[in-house]
């Protein structure tokens, strides 16, 4: 049916991965919400310290129930059409902080990962960027049904990497990034503005959307 009420822009939630007020990662967090917030996005740009829990622990979620940094990270992620995470790499892993944010939130039934769109960035100063714990990071995030942008960006040399107003110094790399961003960004909009594409997501021939292994998550 026709309607002339106009689509509400996407909603996209950003976070840095690391809990150090002047981490790259926290820089690239803000790059990236500036970027998403100048494609008329609407941007809720957060922090790990915005979403403190425990360590996962059963004895205590049978007991109290989940804590509230989980409860509201749970809250903007159902808020939000997308997320975009910028996540330091630690041992060529995942930092132990966000996989148990990650774990407690996948305990809330229904959990809220499910069919939402992410992207994956990162910096570092090492010469990989942090890629290897981006890598990571797929593996839990794609078990909940998460639909993980195939692009990643990782920020190599990233104490050197900033200039003083933000953005990158290396203008190929501030386009890239950009480009990264705009491609998210269509996708999600996609998916989110045409009911055709919805739960159409399909990682190899003859997966169908009701079949178990992309239900695997969802309960």
């Amino acid at each position: 049916m026709p309607t002339d009420a106009q689509p509400h822009p996407l909603r996209v939630l950003v976070f840095g991965a690391a809990l150090r007020a002047d981490s790259s990662n926290a820089r690239l967090a803000s790059l990236v919400a500036r970027l998403i917030s100048d494609t008329g996005a609407t941007v809720d740009h957060a922090t790990m310290h915005d979403f403190d829990m425990p360590l996962y622990d059963g004895d205590v979620e049978a007991r109290e129930g989940l804590p509230e940094g989980a409860l509201s990270l749970r809250d903007r992620i159902e808020q939000a059409d997308a997320f975009v995470i910028s996540s330091p790499e630690y041992n060529a892993s995942v930092p132990g902080l966000l996989k148990n944010a990650i774990d407690w939130v996948s305990r809330v039934r229904p959990q809220p990962f499910k069919t939402k769109h992410a992207l994956l960035v990162s910096a570092s100063p090492s010469l990989v960027g942090g890629n290897r714990g981006l890598w990571a990071l797929r593996v839990p995030l794609e078990h909940l049904g998460t639909r993980v942008y195939p692009d990643m960006f990782s920020l190599a040399n990233s104490y050197q990497a900033f200039a003083d107003d933000g953005t990158l110094t290396d203008a190929g790399l501030q386009q890239r990034l950009s480009e990264t961003v705009t491609g998210f960004l269509s996708l999600v909009e996609a998916d989110v503005r045409y009911v055709c594409l919805a739960r159409r997501w399909y990682e190899f021939p003859g997966d169908r959307t009701e079949a178990s292994v992309t239900q695997r998550a969802e309960g």
